[in-house]
């Protein structure tokens, strides 16, 4: 489950969000720009990396980026699996945008972002929280993981080498 998840790219965001924002003050355009920036490219950085995956030859593990026509290796010269389980499929997609979408979903329950983005509605954004927002986006999510099932072994989750 922890593959389906935007664990490394949630934590990226935790730990640099409080060098954005600066503690009692003011959110200024500075800061806002500097947030969604970061939002952003950590929302791509979901979505990229469920198009990744990995495959062994000679005993070495190479990763590469699956496409409609297959897989491309980030490594030259390396002659690509021509399997049909490389190439895009629908469940891709699906994950990449339930990955993207959970890691939105937790970086807006945090108070710096939301109340920065959002300043003058940190009430009606708590209240939101407070209903179980998560725990649907969760849910929802979840279900979706299960019926569109994939075996892809990405950056970070590599396959182990055929011994």
């Amino acid at each position: 489950m922890v593959n389906f998840l935007p664990t490394s790219t949630l934590l990226t965001f935790e730990t640099l969000v409080p060098t954005f924002y600066r503690s009692g003050a003011a959110c200024d355009r500075v800061t806002t720009l500097m947030l969604t920036a970061l939002l952003t490219l950590c929302a791509l950085s979901c979505f990229f990396f469920h198009f990744t995956d990995s495959f062994s030859v000679g005993g070495r593990v190479y990763c590469g980026f699956i496409t409609p026509w297959g897989l491309v290796a980030f490594n030259p010269g390396i002659d690509e699996p021509k399997d049909p389980k490389y190439k895009l499929g629908v469940a891709d997609v699906v994950h990449a945008v339930m990955s993207a979408l959970v890691f939105l979903a937790i970086a807006f329950s945090d108070r710096r972002v939301s109340g920065c983005l959002y300043p003058g509605h940190e009430k009606e954004i708590d209240e939101v929280m407070s209903q179980g927002f998560l725990l649907i986006i969760g849910i929802v999510c979840s279900a979706l993981f299960l019926v569109f099932h994939k075996d892809r072994h990405g950056i970070g989750f590599l396959e182990a080498p055929a011994a």
